[in-house]
C-alpha cells in the first residue's frame, strides 16, 4: 500500500506536469498576443486550443477500460500522454517566437498547443481516476489541496516564469526547459510500482458507458439534480472573466517582466498559500459551507478588478503594488475555491468509474468556461473593460443560488 506522503508526491508532481503547457495558455499566451496588438476577439479564440479538456468525456471510458496491465492500468496512461507532452515542446522549442506572425507558423503552434492539450488531458484522466482509487475518504481534501498546488506551481512556471524567460531568455530555450521539467515530473509516476495501481473500473464495458447514462446517475436524486445544477454554472464567471483580465494589465502598461514575476508568479503563490488554508478549513468546516464561503470571497475578487478597469478607464494613475494585490486575491480566493469544489468532485465519483465520473463533472464545467472564454472577447471589446465585468460579477452573484439549492438539498437529506 502507498504511503500517503507518496501518493501525495505522485500527484503533486503529475498536476505540476500538467500545470506548465496549461500555465503557458492561460497565462503567458494572452499576455504575449495582446503585446502584439491582437484584439480581445482573437484572444478568446485560442480558446479552442483548451477544447480537449472540455469533450475529453467522449474518451476518458477508453481510459478507464483500456490500459497496460504490466505497467499499471492508469500508470501505463500516464506515461505514454507525459512522453506525448514532453515530445509536442521539444518541437516547439525547435521554432522562434518571431514565427508567430508567420501563416504557416503560427498555424503549427496551434496544432502543436492542441496535441499538448490533448495529451495533458488525456492524462488528467487518468491522474483523476489514479486519485479517487487511492485516496481514502479522509485523504481527499489533502490529495485536492496537492493537486491545486501541484498545479498552481505549474501555472508560476508556465506562465510567470515563462514571461519572464522570454525578456531575458530564448524562445528554444525556454521551451527547451520546459520539456526538461516535465520530464523531470514524470519520474515519481516512472518510480512507481504497478501492483499500487488498483484497478476497478476496467471490467466496465464501453458499451455500458454514454452520456445519457451520466445524465442519468446525475439526475436519479433531488441533490444530485442540484450538483448537476452546481457544475454547469460553476464556471460560467471565470469564463467570462478568463480572456479579459491579463489584456487589461497589458493595457495598463504592465510589461512582460512585470506580469510574469509580480502578476503571474505572485498570483501564484498566493493560490499555493489559498489551497493549503483550504486543505485546512476543510478539516474543521463541512464542504458545503466552505464552497459558499469561498464563492462569496471569489466574486469580492472579481469587484477588485471592476475597480481596477474603472481607474484605467478614467486614466486613474494606480500604484502596481495596488494592482499585483487585486491579481493576488483573486488567485488566493479562486484556489480555495478549486479545491473544495475538485474535493466535492471527488466525493460524487463512483470508484468503479472513477475516471469517467470525475471527468464527466469536470469536462461540464470546462465546457461552459471554454466556450464563455472563446465568445467574451467579442462583447467585451464592444461594451469595455468596466461595463463587461460589472456585467460578469451581477452573473457570478446569480450563480451563488445553485449552491444555496444544493446546500439546502443536502439539509434536507440530512434531517
Amino acid at each position: 500500500m502507498m504511503s500517503p506522503a507518496r501518493l501525495y508526491l505522485l500527484l503533486f508532481s503529475l498536476y505540476w506536469a500538467q500545470g506548465l503547457p496549461v500555465g503557458f495558455m492561460t497565462h503567458a499566451l494572452p499576455v504575449i498576443l495582446r503585446a502584439q496588438g491582437v484584439s480581445l476577439a482573437h484572444i478568446g479564440g485560442f480558446g479552442l486550443l483548451m477544447l480537449p479538456w472540455s469533450i475529453k468525456i467522449l474518451w476518458a471510458p477508453w481510459v478507464d477500460r483500456y490500459g497496460v496491465k504490466r505497467l499499471g492500468h492508469y500508470r501505463s496512461w500516464i506515461l505514454l500522454t507525459q512522453f506525448c507532452s514532453i515530445l509536442g515542446l521539444f518541437i516547439l522549442s525547435l521554432f522562434p517566437i518571431s514565427a508567430l506572425s508567420q501563416t504557416d507558423y503560427l498555424l503549427l503552434f496551434f496544432v502543436l498547443m492542441f496535441w499538448i492539450n490533448f495529451a495533458g488531458a488525456t492524462q488528467d484522466i487518468a491522474t483523476d481516476a489514479l486519485a479517487v482509487n487511492l485516496l481514502k475518504t479522509d485523504q481527499q481534501h489533502w490529495g485536492n489541496t496537492f493537486q491545486v498546488v501541484g498545479s498552481r506551481l505549474g501555472f508560476i512556471v508556465g506562465g510567470g516564469v515563462v514571461l519572464w524567460a522570454l525578456d531575458a531568455f530564448t524562445w528554444q530555450m525556454t521551451f527547451g526547459g520546459l520539456a526538461v521539467l516535465v520530464l523531470l515530473n514524470t519520474l515519481p509516476v516512472l518510480l512507481q510500482q504497478p501492483q499500487h495501481d488498483r484497478v476497478i473500473a476496467s471490467h466496465t464495458t464501453f458499451s455500458q458507458i454514454s452520456i445519457r447514462q451520466y445524465f442519468h446517475y446525475f439526475t436519479q436524486s433531488s441533490q444530485l439534480r442540484a450538483w448537476l445544477w452546481v457544475l454547469f454554472t460553476f464556471k460560467i464567471a471565470d469564463g467570462m472573466s478568463g480572456p479579459v483580465l491579463k489584456p487589461l494589465l497589458v493595457d495598463m502598461g504592465l510589461n512582460f517582466t512585470r506580469i510574469g514575476l509580480y502578476v503571474t508568479i505572485l498570483g501564484a503563490f498566493a493560490a499555493l498559500l489559498g489551497a493549503a488554508c483550504a486543505g485546512f478549513l476543510l478539516k474543521y468546516y463541512s464542504r458545503s459551507f466552505m464552497l459558499i464561503v469561498f464563492s462569496i470571497l471569489k466574486l469580492i475578487s472579481l469587484a477588485g478588478y471592476v475597480a481596477l478597469s474603472w481607474a484605467f478607464e478614467s486614466k486613474i494613475m494606480l500604484h502596481p503594488v495596488l494592482i499585483y494585490s487585486v491579481n493576488a486575491l483573486e488567485d488566493l480566493f479562486a484556489a480555495m475555491l478549486l479545491v473544495v469544489m475538485l474535493t466535492l468532485v471527488m466525493q460524487y465519483s463512483r470508484a468503479e468509474r472513477a475516471g469517467t465520473d470525475f471527468t464527466f463533472q469536470v469536462a461540464i464545467m470546462a465546457t461552459v468556461g471554454g466556450g464563455l472564454y472563446t465568445v467574451s472577447g467579442v462583447i467585451a471589446d464592444q461594451l469595455g473593460y468596466t461595463t463587461y465585468l460589472s456585467m460578469v460579477m451581477m452573473i457570478g452573484i446569480l450563480c451563488l443560488i445553485p449552491i444555496l439549492k444544493w446546500t439546502g438539498q443536502l439539509e434536507k437529506q440530512s434531517t
